[in-house]
């Protein structure tokens, strides 16, 4: 009776090191899939080969309108000789088109198309627009990114996107997905930050080449962009200029403006391809 206190004394420090040891172990195997995730992104061959191309609006969705021409011509006639341009001097490139003609194809669409085909890049050609009176005081491209308050949208997407959660060897590189697994959210929140990245990097090569290249007046911004945030990869809306300018829609309809649009695109796509190609 005496060695009871004792007994228990013992027993507490045993399991107290045994829930120790486990804690430890638990976070060690935790910091090792941490590290793994690390060398792995710093290690793993990556491809660029698809590039997906959205021209904005078609069919009853006409898009902006000008006085002489509507959104969705415009988009698909700069979204065809993009894609003319890219497989012409980047043969090694697949390019997909999510309309290659005047008809309407919901956003979620848009974007699912681009998941499906496993882009590595997704470029949505559309035409600003300001209030009626004003479009004279409006000129010059913008470049649009997903605003971060769409974060949780774009993870869904990148979740959802097989070319990333179900690589040929990933039980190999990550041990195995299991999405209650913080290990798990940790990998899909570093694709996500990177995508974001890369995305920015993107819209400022563009917006360079529009400024220093063809002296136009551009920005990059950040805008609450449904497309954009349901696509699992780098996505940049490209807003061409203001079709209810009168100027700026001579420009965005001829062949002259359209081609100094895509080559101002095309540059930053090769300038983008060899940054992020190892």
């Amino acid at each position: 009776m005496h060695n009871t206190p004792k007994k228990l004394s013992l027993l507490f420090l045993n399991s107290f090191a045994l829930l120790a040891f486990i804690s430890l172990n638990s976070f060690t195997q935790s910091e090792r899939v941490i590290r793994k995730v690390a060398d792995t992104a710093k290690t793993a061959t990556f491809k660029f080969k698809t590039i997906v191309i959205d021209p904005g609006h078609g069919g009853k969705d006409s898009g902006a309108p000008g006085a002489h021409s509507m959104e969705k011509n415009v988009a698909l006639a700069i979204g065809k000789k993009l894609r003319d341009a890219i497989n012409d001097q980047m043969p090694g490139i697949n390019v997909i088109m999510t309309r290659s003609d005047d008809r309407f194809i919901e956003l979620n669409r848009r974007s699912e198309i681009a998941n499906e085909k496993k882009g590595n890049l997704f470029i949505s050609i559309h035409c600003d627009s300001s209030p009626v009176g004003t479009g004279w005081s409006h000129k010059g491209p913008t470049l649009l990114i997903y605003a971060l308050k769409r974060s949780p949208e774009q993870y869904e997407a990148i979740r959802e996107n097989s070319s990333i959660l179900i690589e040929k060897d990933y039980k190999t590189k990550y041990a195995g997905y299991d999405e209650s697994n913080p290990a798990n959210r940790i990998i899909l929140n570093l694709y996500m930050q990177k995508y974001r990245k890369q995305a920015i990097m993107f819209g400022e090569l563009v917006n360079n080449e529009f400024k220093n290249t063809d002296g136009r007046k551009s920005s990059v911004k950040e805008q609450s962009v449904l497309v954009l945030a349901h696509a699992a990869m780098p996505s940049v809306l490209v807003e061409t200029g203001y079709i209810n300018n009168e100027e700026e829609e001579k420009y965005l309809n001829s062949d002259a403006g359209q081609e100094a649009i895509v080559r101002s695109i095309l540059s930053a796509i090769k300038t983008y391809k060899k940054e992020i190609s190892f």
